[in-house]
């Protein structure tokens, strides 16, 4: 009766961290979206939503990691248990730097609102959409226990790589063709690498549920091996 009763408090407590990880990806994911808003926009209105939402994900960061932290104290869970718990500081760390991005990038909506964007936003409101559907793939991967998705993402990463670096030589071009938008250049370019960066922690996130149903660390697998893992390979 006593085991019984240690099972679904168990069960409840992971539940209960499962529950914390679906919120906190939506709120980031709606932070990066607005994010990318205020900046296309230059709405400062925006930008300050984005802001309010990082209270509540830094919140409920802290929170998740005490509640972690209790239930292997309390529950001294082993093997494929003590894995998923671990799974979830490492993606709530994540899901709080997807955050900061989107902070970061929301902050340039600032200068945006004195001095015209450079470039047109096509291209950067393609990455992050790529991006965004990165993040929904992780989350979602996470919820069903899908070790097959860090393969799809690491693919999906090689191309927001190459999507960087051809909007930052463009930037680049800009800076110095018209020497009185560098300021304004740049502020772009840091917000690709943020957009970029938001991409690498999807694919984190997704790479975490191999090591929570398998226990295999492929954190520093190239996108071929995860291809090969995925398909049942070595």
């Amino acid at each position: 009766m006593v085991q019984e009763h240690t099972l679904k408090k168990f069960d409840t407590d992971i539940d209960m961290l499962r529950s914390v990880v679906t919120t906190m990806g939506g709120l980031v994911e709606r932070q990066f979206i607005r994010a990318v808003d205020a900046v296309r926009m230059r709405d400062v209105g925006i930008a300050a939503q984005v802001l309010a939402d990082e209270q509540r994900v830094n919140q409920l960061h802290v929170e998740s990691d005490l509640r972690c932290q209790q239930t292997i104290a309390r529950q001294q869970p082993i093997a494929v248990d003590l894995r998923e718990i671990i799974s979830i500081i490492h993606t709530n760390n994540d899901l709080e730097r997807i955050g900061d991005e989107a902070k970061k990038i929301a902050m340039k909506s600032r200068l945006f609102q004195s001095v015209p964007l450079p470039v047109a936003m096509d291209k950067i409101e393609r990455m992050a959409t790529l991006v965004c559907e990165m993040l929904r793939a992780a989350i979602d991967a996470f919820v069903r226990h899908d070790t097959r998705v860090a393969a799809t993402l690491a693919e999906r990463d090689t191309e927001i790589d190459a999507l960087r670096d051809e909007l930052t030589g463009e930037l680049v071009d800009v800076m110095t063709a018209r020497p009185a938008e560098v300021q304004a250049a740049l502020a772009l370019i840091f917000m690709v690498q943020s957009i970029e960066r938001v991409g690498d922690h999807a694919t984190n996130i997704a790479e975490y549920v191999i090591h929570a149903v398998e226990g295999l660390d492929v954190r520093h697998a190239t996108a071929e091996q995860l291809a090969a893992h995925a398909a049942g390979g070595s």
